[in-house]
């Protein structure tokens, strides 16, 4: 029998006994949610007027010409409000924030994403809102914290560990402990203690469920292979689960390889060889930790796949070969961010490349008459920062400098 909570042997909901009754109480609301089929319908019909869903799936048809393979179909979540996939899970949280009858909300992010649907869902149903976020992120995701700001929220810079995503998951729960009756905890990705994977792979599931009614009537038959991205997981959650029972389906995760997985910094994980099982953060997966399960540092040129753990779903499904894992390098990255640009004028947030660059690898691979999807989990804005200072453009650093002059003068 099939233990609550838990995929496989991975999973549980390892918490402090203070907040067992927060747990259990948060259990009973989802189970009750899920249970009601007008709470999904009033979910999808926020999704439908706030956050212009379905997003559409767009045929890349440029580069498909470019591979000479597969047809390349491109699953467009940063056409979600907010710029990516995570407004999904965050709506879905606050309508149950809602029903909890809760008035404050806390998260973590690292690309800062999460951070601003967090915001935003609070702004639109008047909770109170703190944002908890690696320094380090701070820095490289300034504009998402400006957003955040402006909406009201608090942004509480964290400067424990590695000072990135981790950390700030870190800084949360101990926010949550000290004000449980009042909060909510809006994690945001599938992983964390039960009910969170299972939570969030429900909202996400939207994500799935919409791209393969999508490529059935655009193609008139199921992908050959879907690619997402991997941090936590929460998009390539999504995604999948639209195509998990079709056995034919090859669903692939693509890690963050950073500099090369020889070179220890990176955050792959299940594409790796640095990761191992151990319990963290409320529980069990891969995690990127050393012989005394001591947390490695991680790198990856996107402040969202830097974390050290990933779902316990995905170390479930990796383990029995439905999902197989690559990783992609920051080199990689920017390559098959720049090819997206020209040949699509599609700008995908550097997370999102990291499925884009797999995909590119195999496309060739594939007849014409088979497809492919890439999960498209995000914009690229956001990272415009990183982005121009990878491709150091002159032009780019004049306007920066010319403009920090005139913030100087006032």
């Amino acid at each position: 029998m099939k233990k609550k909570g838990y995929y496989g042997h991975w999973g549980g909901a390892f918490v402090p006994e203070v907040l067992f009754e927060t747990f259990k109480e948060l259990n009973v609301f989802f189970e009750e949610v899920k249970k009601d089929s007008s709470f999904w319908h009033e979910y999808l019909q926020l999704m439908s007027s706030y956050s212009c869903r379905p997003t559409p799936l767009t045929y890349a048809e440029n580069l498909s010409k470019h591979f000479a393979g597969g047809h390349i179909y491109i699953k467009r979540e940063d056409l979600n409000h907010t710029g990516a996939h995570k407004a999904n899970n965050v709506m879905g949280q606050g309508l149950l924030v809602k029903r909890m009858g809760k008035k404050r909300v806390i998260a973590e992010t690292g690309a800062g994403q999460h951070g601003v649907a967090t915001a935003t869902m609070a702004a639109k149903f008047g909770f109170d809102c703190t944002i908890y976020m690696g320094e380090e992120d701070v820095q490289r995701q300034r504009p998402n914290v400006f957003w955040m700001e402006k909406m009201g929220a608090t942004v509480v810079p964290v400067t424990d560990g590695s000072k990135t995503l981790k950390d700030a998951i870190n800084e949360a729960f101990r926010d949550w402990v000290t004000n449980m009756d009042s909060t909510h905890y809006v994690l945001g990705t599938v992983c964390g203690p039960h009910p969170f994977p299972e939570m969030v792979a429900w909202f996400q599931s939207i994500i799935g469920i919409e791209a393969r009614e999508q490529i059935l009537q655009a193609f008139g038959k199921l992908p050959d292979r879907v690619y997402a991205c991997v941090g936590g997981g929460s998009n390539a959650m999504g995604i999948f689960q639209g195509f998990l029972q079709d056995e034919q389906v090859g669903l692939v995760g693509v890690e963050a390889g950073g500099k090369g997985l020889s070179t220890g910094e990176h955050a792959a994980r299940l594409a790796g060889s640095d990761a191992s099982p151990g319990v963290a953060q409320g529980y069990k997966t891969m995690f990127l930790q050393d012989s005394d399960g001591q947390m490695l540092d991680t790198h990856s040129v996107a402040a969202g796949l830097d974390y050290i753990g990933v779902s316990p779903i995905l170390s479930d499904l990796w383990e029995k070969g439905r999902v197989r894992f690559a990783a992609a390098t920051d080199s990689e990255v920017m390559e098959a961010l720049d090819l997206t640009m020209k040949k699509e004028g599609i700008i995908p947030a550097l997370e999102s490349a990291h499925g884009f660059v797999q995909a590119f690898k195999e496309a060739s691979d594939l007849g014409r008459d088979e497809a492919l999807i890439i999960n498209m989990s995000g914009r690229g804005d956001k990272d415009i920062f990183t982005i121009a200072n990878a491709y150091g453009d002159p032009s780019w650093k004049e306007f920066i400098i010319e403009r920090a002059e005139q913030y100087k003068k006032g």
